[in-house]
Formats: structure tokens, sequence, C-alpha cells
């Protein structure tokens, strides 16, 4: 019996002890059956990406990563908990002690809401809701009040630059995030997830999928998806809240033990739920990418989707430096906004051109039309005096 098949059945005989119960214990108690599987689900593999990025990034930078705990170093993230746990919890003494407490249990709160909108394979999603993608998004834009929660009931100028900071960052990014999105619901016409995985189940001659993501609007707009979320989750080499060498750590300066803790997974889930919405939208769902392999359970494909996209999150960790405010405001509302309602355009037109070959090179022209005007008028290369490297004899 598959593993949904078997979530499914459980489900159903712990439901069957209520039968006789109120409609509304028996949603809720269905709907705590939802949240508890889905928690059982991401924090082990929270604890599970917290061992394997330290070990992808060991290899990829020619060091080592954790070895020492348990058989291959795969029981690092147990050591680290039980440490978290049996930390002291230093609280400043003039700070908002209850806002400063509730910060990181809002945070965490939002990024495990928003993981329960999205379709994990067929017929597994914890919550069916009509209009699942706003729901993502209604949701998703508490992080910016937890994270000036967090910063302001510190009462630490540090804490409080690095707030405004990450305010300022997502607010900026949210915008081509959300506006990415909406060509995508423009050409299913349903907000709501299930239904947007299955209009990309077709295949053309049974062996390329009809992904979103081969069209011309479909990538360009996943591109812009992928690195609004890098922003949104606060990943290298969008990391500028937490910039060391200028803040300290940002709007978590004041936080220690399990409370920085929470921060930390509510990082990583927040990553979890943007990497699963891109491939809801974009990569086919838990659909194959090839006919014949649809005999493979549903919710595999979606995590092996999962897990490629998470490796190219650890992959640019480990490859790029941090990048200056300045440069990602600006490519924020200067390249990033245009190019997001460029691909509203070039969906329309794709849409009414017949989503066939012909629409499919109208789009990409709108694309590389405007992406080429951008290139030139955002043109830098004229700022920047030419380096002259000198060398000790």
């Amino acid at each position: 019996m598959a593993l949904d098949q078997i979530f499914v059945h459980g489900k159903r005989w712990l439901l069957s002890w209520i039968a006789g119960a109120p409609n509304w214990v028996i949603q809720i108690t269905s709907s705590l059956i939802n949240i508890v599987a889905l928690l059982a689900v991401f924090l082990t593999l929270f604890a599970l990406i917290s061992v394997l990025e330290r070990k992808i990034l060991g290899r990829m930078q020619n060091r080592y990563g954790p070895n020492r705990v348990g058989p291959f170093g795969l029981f690092q993230p147990v050591a680290d908990g039980i440490k978290m746990l049996i930390k002291e919890d230093i609280v400043p003494a003039r700070a908002d002690k209850i806002i400063h407490f509730l910060a990181p249990v809002v945070l965490a709160a939002v990024a495990i809401l928003t993981l329960g909108v999205i379709p994990y394979g067929r017929n597994m999603s914890a919550f069916r809701i009509d209009g699942g993608i706003l729901f993502f998004f209604a949701v998703g834009s508490a992080t910016e009040l937890a994270v000036f929660m967090a910063g302001w009931a510190s009462n630490n100028k540090f804490s409080m630059l690095g707030a405004m900071r990450a305010i300022a960052q997502m607010f900026s990014y949210e915008l081509p995030l959300i506006i990415t999105v909406l060509p995508v619901v423009m050409v299913v016409g349903s907000l709501m997830p299930d239904k947007i995985v299955f209009a990309q189940s077709e295949y053309t001659l049974g062996v390329v999928p009809r992904w979103f993501v081969f069209t011309p609007w479909g990538a360009a707009a996943f591109l812009l998806f992928f690195v609004s979320g890098l922003v949104e989750s606060n990943r290298t080499p969008f990391d500028v809240p937490e910039g060391e060498s200028e803040i300290v750590a940002g709007h978590m300066t004041e936080y220690s033990g399990f409370k920085y803790a929470t921060f930390f997974m509510a990082e990583y889930l927040g990553m979890f739920a943007i990497s699963g919405l891109a491939v809801t939208l974009f990569l086919g769902g838990w659909h194959a990418p090839v006919r014949v392999l649809e005999f493979v359970p549903s919710y595999v494909w979606f995590f092996l989707k999962l897990s490629a996209l998470l490796f190219v999150y650890i992959w640019l960790r480990a490859t790029l430096p941090r990048t200056r405010v300045d440069q990602m405001m600006n490519v924020a509302w200067k390249f990033m906004l245009p190019m997001a309602f460029t691909c509203v355009i070039a969906a329309a037109v794709w849409h009414y051109a017949g989503r066939g070959l012909r629409g499919w090179l109208w789009s990409l022209f709108v694309i590389v039309v405007v992406y080429s005007a951008l290139s030139i008028l955002l043109d830098t290369r004229r700022k920047f005096a030419r380096r002259v490297y000198r060398f000790a004899e």
C-alpha cells in the first residue's frame, strides 16, 4: 500500500472514533491530524537538511563537514537541538519581554501555515482551499510583522537596523514574487494549487511534460520567482539582514537558546514553502517528468523536485558572496519588477495566440525585447573605472 493511501486510511480510522460528534469537532480533529503529519514530515526534513547542507558546503569548499556525532555525523541535528534546549535564554533588561517571546513563535507559525496549502502528492494536501495561493501570500506577509516585532522588542539599535533592512528587502522582493504568480493564475483560471498542478498533467507525444516552466513566460517567471524566494528566505547571496560584519546578526542579535533555534527553523521552513510553491506553479507539482514513470508514487516526484531546488539554494550559498544593499534594491525595483509585469503580458500573448508554437514564439519575442531594453537602460559598465592591478616585483 502506498504512503498516501496509508495516510488516508489511517486518518479515516482515527475519525471513525468520533463519528457521532458534531461536524465542527470532526473538522478540527481532521485539521489537527493534517498539521501533525505536516510537522512530522517537515521537521524531519529540517533536521536532515541542516546536516546535509553543512556536509555539501564542506565538500564544495574542500573542508570537513560534521563527522563526529553519530555515523557520518548524521546525529549532529540531535546534538544541536539538545544544545539549544539547555542553553540559557537571555533577554535584555529593557526589552519588551512578551513581544520578544512572540516574535519567533509568530515567524514559525506563519511558515507552517504556508506549508499547509501546497499539494505534496495526489490527494495529499493538508488544507484544500479554493484561494490557496492567495492564502499562501496573505499569511506569508505576516513574516515582516514578526521580523519587526523581533527588532523593536529587543530594544537594541543593531536589532532595529537589521529588522528595517530585512523588512525593506522583503517588501521590495515580495512584489515581483507575487506578480510572477499572476501569469500562472491567469492561464489556469484558478487560485487553487491542486487545479494548477492538474493543468500541467499533459504530455506532448507522451514524453515532453507541459509544465509552465517550458514556456518562455514560465521560464522567465520561474527564474524571477526563485530569485525573489532567495531574498524572502534571507539566503545567500541576499542574507543582508544577518550581515555579521555590519549589524551583528540583524533582528536576531538579542536572541539565544531555543528562541534563536526557532528563527533558524522558521527560515528553513520558509525555504521549503517557497520551493514547494515553485514546484507547484512551474514544475508540474507531483507529476512525473515522463508519462511512463507515472507508476512511481506522486509524492516521490514532488520531493525529488523540492530536493533539487534546495540543492541549488545550498550551491549558491557555497559559491556567491553577499550582495550590497543598494545593489539588491536596485535590481528589485529597476529590473525584477518590470520583468515580472512583462511575464504577465507574455502569458496573455501566449494564451490568445493559441498556446501553440505561434504563441510560444510571440511570448519569447515579448520577453527578449523587454529584457534587451532593460539591459541597455540599466547598463552599469560606464560607472566603474578600469581596474589596474599592480604586483610587487
